[in-house]
């Protein structure tokens, strides 16, 4: 498949690729002093970002059509297989029935009986049933023939579809693997432009945050906009993005209300989320978690669980999918 003998060129690419994201670190703290080079914006990290999921998602499309070439491949092994069974069958059937016809003749005395089985033939007669003879053991040797013909065929056909298989085996091993290096590269990337953003607000010296009031037409904290923002613009939420609503349980501790907390739904009118989208709301949530201290964030809930940074604790049952925050990933701040 032509696809999959680009190995050589993608590894290539991504070795640019991961030249050139070193390249951007060292530029954004590891020159010299006085020879500072100045830090990739935002916008040269978009730019950079963009270039590398285009990239990726060539791989993964290349990566799916070389699985589609392997189960066919698979397919016609098997196929093969199964013809070479009846093949090797029908050539044993055949072979029996020639040793059959062998050890007959071999009990009868062969040929120089023949004139007593025939009741005293003449030899004209004799030679005409010595013919008749031959020309039965040169059609079962013609079919004999034949059938070993058909199972060297499939044996053949079943040889080259196992190598086939073996070869996009390998190839699509090779092909995950560059599949999974260009995405920890794209995770880096995504990493960098996060951290560009600083933080809004102040921390006192035991490093807890200091609370803020919400502002602005959205009427969310500074804090909660950049969460927001850095959400929206990692993991792309398809479903909407739920912040500020005047009943939110103040006297329950509910965020919402103080411009503290936002919904991001995985899907659309309470209904149960996708496999994928599962996996995405698992994604923010963990996300979420590990920039914790450096976001301000105080705690998430996500599948009727909460985390507020010592692990994942089960919540009791609300009474509905939303209620239970199985169609969204709520995020709190301080």
């Amino acid at each position: 498949m032509a696809a999959l003998s680009r190995d050589d060129r993608w590894r290539g690419t991504l070795r640019v690729l991961a030249a050139s994201f070193t390249v951007m670190v060292m530029c954004a703290g590891g020159a010299s002093a006085g020879h500072a080079a100045p830090k990739p914006t935002a916008k040269q990290l978009r730019k950079e970002l963009a270039q590398l999921q285009k990239r990726s998602e060539a791989m993964i499309a290349e990566y799916y059509a070389g699985r589609v070439a392997l189960q066919k491949a698979e397919k016609a092994e098997r196929a093969a297989k199964v013809s070479l069974q009846r093949a090797q069958q029908d050539f044993e059937l055949a072979a029996e029935e020639i040793r059959l016809m062998a050890t007959q003749r071999y009990r009868t005395g062969g040929i120089g009986t023949l004139p007593a089985l025939m009741g005293g033939a003449d030899p004209a007669t004799m030679l005409n049933h010595l013919a008749l003879t031959q020309q039965i053991v040169n059609e079962q040797d013609a079919r004999l023939q034949g059938f070993a013909g058909v199972r060297d065929t499939y044996r053949e056909a079943q040889a080259s579809a196992a190598k086939r298989a073996t070869e996009l085996r390998a190839s699509l091993k090779k092909l995950d693997g560059q599949k999974k290096q260009n995405q920890e590269l794209i995770a880096k990337i995504k990493d960098r432009i996060d951290r560009i953003y600083p933080t809004p607000g102040l921390r006192r010296a035991d490093g807890t945050w200091v609370p803020q009031l919400p502002s602005g037409p959205d009427n969310i904290t500074p804090r909660m906009r950049l969460v927001r923002q850095l959400v929206a613009q990692r993991f792309g939420v398809r479903f909407g993005i739920g912040c500020y609503r005047a009943d939110g349980g103040i006297a329950g501790g509910g965020e919402h209300p103080l411009g503290r907390a936002c919904d991001f739904m995985m899907s659309g009118g309470g209904s149960m989320p996708t496999a994928d989208n599962v996996r995405l709301g698992d994604e923010i949530a963990a996300w979420a978690l590990k920039n914790k201290d450096r976001l301000g964030v105080k705690y998430v809930i996500w599948r009727q669980r909460i985390n507020s940074g010592s692990g994942w604790r089960f919540m009791s049952d609300r009474g509905g999918v939303t209620a239970n925050h199985y169609d969204h990933v709520h995020i709190s701040m301080y």
